[in-house]
């Protein structure tokens, strides 16, 4: 009976993803065309389909801001923000962001042109090694954008009305963000400060 199922559930996939056998030339990987919009510009990609996106931007695209820490979702040193939302670019396959709007830390700002959440973090010093600081910092943006647009988190105590940018809510918020150097203080304050910037707004 079991074989019966698994001999069904194969039949049922797409031709694209089955695989012959070792030595046929079946095994080989299999590509598509991939295309996606990266810190504003478009750009296409022939990739297996098992590359993460993460991968993808590092290896193929040569944009290594986004780091690869445990590769496993646990650290958030990956975090990029797609369609608006953050993400960890290790948990998620390029081939599933066709046509998407992606930003890493090499489009939020440049040496020359911060992004005002990376100049907040060098002015409250919320970085040590830094290894971790692309990810915090575009978690971050992301963040704050939860909180202007009202989305509640477990921290937030009155589901009636917006949440407020209060240290609970960012620790909260940034909790799947692990800096191993403890910076943790320093990252609050730098993110309370941008927030409470209103010049910053509109440069999120």
């Amino acid at each position: 009976m079991a074989g019966s199922s698994a001999n069904a559930a194969l039949a049922a996939l797409p031709e694209i993803a089955k695989a012959g056998p070792a030595g046929t030339g079946g095994d080989a990987p299999v590509t598509a065309r991939m295309a996606f919009t990266v810190n504003g510009e478009r750009r296409e990609l022939d990739l297996d389909l098992r590359t993460s996106l993460l991968d993808a931007l590092r290896e193929h695209l040569h944009l290594t801001g986004s780091k690869k820490g445990c590769d496993h979702g646990q650290c958030g040193a990956c975090t990029m923000i797609v369609n608006g939302r953050r993400i960890n670019g290790c948990l998620t396959l390029a081939v599933m962001h066709q046509g998407a709007e992606i930003t890493t830390i090499e489009g939020l700002g440049t040496p020359d042109a911060l992004h005002p959440l990376q100049a907040a973090f060098i002015r409250h010093d919320g970085y040590q090694c830094g290894y971790c600081t692309p990810g915090q910092i575009c978690s971050g943006v992301a963040v704050l954008e939860e909180i202007r647009a009202g989305i509640p988190s477990h921290a937030t105590g009155d589901l009636t009305r917006a949440p407020d940018v209060s240290e609970a809510e960012i620790r909260e918020r940034m909790s799947g963000n692990i800096c191993r150097c403890g910076a943790y203080s320093n990252i609050v304050e730098a993110m309370t400060a941008f927030a409470g910037d209103p010049s910053s707004r509109s440069q999120a």
